[in-house]
């Protein structure tokens, strides 16, 4: 039985920490090196993890995990009817477009197109990110009541050594939910030289379960190429009689946030 738990627990790290190699895994699940590797290579053998960068042997999740762990959350659904969203969006602006679901107090990437750019912002399929970090996190939190932005902020993010500025976060919730949309700028603390455009999924009760966001490296990014955006909602409602889809069908028919100028 402690194997089993060992080896779960060594599952639930890479999930959370990926990229990650086994001396780091060791260290924050205080588990011998030789009994990581054993666990690594058993959940490999599984299907449920895969090295992800063969020069520095890190170790990321396998979309077998993300697919068993969308089935669970209802979700897959969503991730079938946006991804040509997502491939639109980024044949539409050549740069990359991610989308994630809300997993508590992060956003998860169920799905990501890249871009055929030598540079280009990256993030792999699985990654965890803070709510409190992107510009999709911060599309969420402008649909969520107060109390609930409240808590969020109470949770802090111990793991990373610099935080956020809380109060210029909470002036970026309310732009956002006037605007309609989030930007998140290259000062980000989280990912420096990057900057993003999120906007909220929602279901039919008016919550926020998921975000497209479109992320540009800071060489490429200009103000001027910023268009409306909107929420969109899950599940799609029907069309109407006329065939069009309604205003918050979860397929954009409005402006993209971002455009290429050509």
């Amino acid at each position: 039985m402690n194997s089993v738990l060992s080896t779960l627990r060594v599952f639930e790290e890479v999930a959370q920490r990926q990229p990650v190699g086994v001396s780091e895994l060791s260290r924050c699940t205080d588990i011998p090196k030789s009994t990581v590797q054993r666990g690594l290579i058993t959940l490999q053998q599984a299907g449920w993890l895969k090295v992800v960068d063969a020069e520095r042997a890190r170790w990321g999740v396998t979309t077998k995990a993300l697919s068993l762990g969308l089935r669970g959350a209802g979700e897959v659904d969503l991730k079938e009817v946006a991804e040509p969203v997502v491939k639109r969006l980024a044949a539409e602006t050549n740069e990359t477009v991610m989308l994630a679901t809300r997993d508590g107090d992060s956003l998860v990437v169920v799905a990501c197109q890249d871009t055929d750019q030598v540079v280009r912002v990256v993030l792999d399929v699985g990654t965890r990110v803070p709510l409190l970090a992107t510009s999709g996190g911060t599309a969420i939190m402008a649909l969520l009541d107060e109390s609930e932005v409240d808590e969020l902020f109470t949770h802090g993010l111990p793991e990373f050594a610099q935080p956020p500025d809380f109060a210029a976060l909470r002036r970026d919730i309310a732009q956002t939910a006037k605007r309609g949309y989030a930007l998140n700028g290259s000062s980000s603390w989280y990912r420096p030289q990057v900057s993003s455009i999120g906007a909220a999924i929602t279901n039919p009760a008016g919550r926020p379960v998921a975000a497209i966001t479109l992320a540009v490296p800071d060489t490429r990014y200009t103000r001027a190429q910023e268009k409306p955006s909107r929420r969109w909602s899950w599940p799609p409602r029907p069309r109407s009689a006329d065939c069009s889809p309604p205003a918050d069908h979860v397929v954009p028919h409005c402006e993209t946030a971002y455009r290429t100028g050509a």
